[in-house]
């Protein structure tokens, strides 16, 4: 093993799902990090992770920590499980890189920032789509000072995202199902990066429209910024209109798709343990919905248009294209210049571990979209404005 090798961080994978399976070629195959190990509770999808990768896995979170070679773990975990394998891996030294969301309440999200203050270690929330080329793109044109300062944002994402097999929590609006905690994490973080500024107050309506999946389905938030910027947040995971048909069906991963309006609901078993034992073999680790697919355009998070004080941005398959007083122009991305948003998140883990660069996503920067995301829940439920506060959230009628 050369010099270069031997400075990879080691990486073991908690949990072996549908995020563990699109990342663990990601860890990989970068060129600074080594898979080392991965523990899950599912027999079959550790059996095809040792048979593929030849590295051993356990059933328990303990185990895996216990390996030298770990030095940090990518935590892919149902979120009611975040805080409590991210507490672990701190106490035991390692870094982390931790699924969206972050954690269920601000006090895990305390917890975990504390621990990771008082071991040194690196804490980073991804995959988030904030990662994504595009975002970073946009954010560099807005940071020129070409455009302007952003004041509008609208974001709009109309996907199957219901139907798709789901765990039972995913569906229990007591444990965290629905899209506020699943998806909006996405948009609430890109929509931060792009404004760069804390949030002040948020306005958000909910509706579940199926009673056999009674968990709020779609989602409408209005988000003001601290100096005025606005986003409108929009989400549907009802498999009706897909929003990649305007990013000319390019999924949200860069891959090249087909129309299905109303595939994955057809699809979908009606019942739930066969619902759930397909999402295990289908959709986990080794499972024919989670093999690899070329990159035909970039990753995004459905559709996004800034308006600047100069000028309208549009978030494309294939970079920006920009609106203003000259006409519009193309701002291209080729796939092949593009960093992956899922590498993207192990080379801010590198920078961080190797190099001393503050991470971007971090705790900190996590636990506010968390806040973000408890406040819009909470105006829902209640059908008022929300004000975020430092010692505590204000509800306007």
């Amino acid at each position: 093993m050369n010099a270069a090798a031997d400075d990879r961080i080691g990486i073991g994978m908690i949990g072996l799902g549908m995020a563990g399976a699109v990342m663990a070629p990601v860890i990989a195959d970068h060129p600074h990090m080594r898979l080392v190990g991965a523990c899950d509770l599912q027999p079959l999808v550790r059996s095809r992770f040792e048979q593929e990768r030849a590295l051993p896995t356990f059933d328990s979170v303990e185990a895996l920590l216990a390996l030298d070679a770990v030095e940090a773990v990518y935590i892919a975990t149902p979120q009611q499980f975040h805080a409590l394998h991210a507490l672990l891996a701190l106490q035991h030294g390692k870094h982390v890189v931790v699924e969206k969301p972050m954690a269920s309440t601000l006090a895990e999200c305390d917890a975990m920032i504390a621990a990771a203050e008082q071991t040194g270690a690196t804490l980073i929330v991804g995959h988030t789509h904030a990662f994504d080329p595009g975002v970073s793109a946009m954010r560099a044109l807005i940071a020129s000072g070409e455009v302007g300062e952003p004041v509008l944002l609208n974001m709009f994402n109309y996907t199957n995202f219901l139907y798709r097999p789901r765990r039972p929590e995913e569906l229990d609006p007591a444990r965290g199902g629905g899209v506020i905690w699943n998806q909006l994490p996405h948009q609430l973080d890109v929509a931060r990066i792009v404004v760069d500024r804390p949030i002040r107050s948020v306005r958000a309506a909910t509706a579940a429209l199926d009673p056999s999946r009674p968990v709020d389905g779609l989602v409408n938030a209005f988000v003001e910024f601290e100096g005025g910027a606005t986003a409108a947040l929009i989400y549907s995971g009802y498999d009706r209109f897909d929003s990649d048909e305007w990013s000319d069906w390019i999924g949200s991963s860069g891959q090249q798709k087909e129309a299905a309006h109303g595939a994955a609901l057809r699809a979908l078993p009606r019942h739930p343990a066969d619902e759930l034992n397909t999402r295990r073999s289908a959709w986990s680790y080794g499972g024919e919905k989670m093999m690899p697919f070329p990159r035909k355009g970039l990753p995004h998070f459905g559709q996004m248009i800034v308006t600047c004080a100069r000028a309208d941005v549009r978030l494309t398959a294939h970079g920006l294209t920009v609106y203003d007083r000259n006409g519009v122009r193309e701002v291209t991305i080729h796939n092949d210049d593009a960093r992956p948003s899922h590498v993207a998140v192990f080379d801010e883990l590198w920078n961080a571990v190797r190099r001393g660069v503050r991470s971007v996503h971090d705790g900190r920067f996590s636990r506010a979209t968390v806040e973000a995301g408890l406040a819009i829940a909470e105006s829902a439920r209640v059908g008022a404005e929300v004000v975020l506060r430092a010692t505590g959230r204000e509800v306007r009628a």
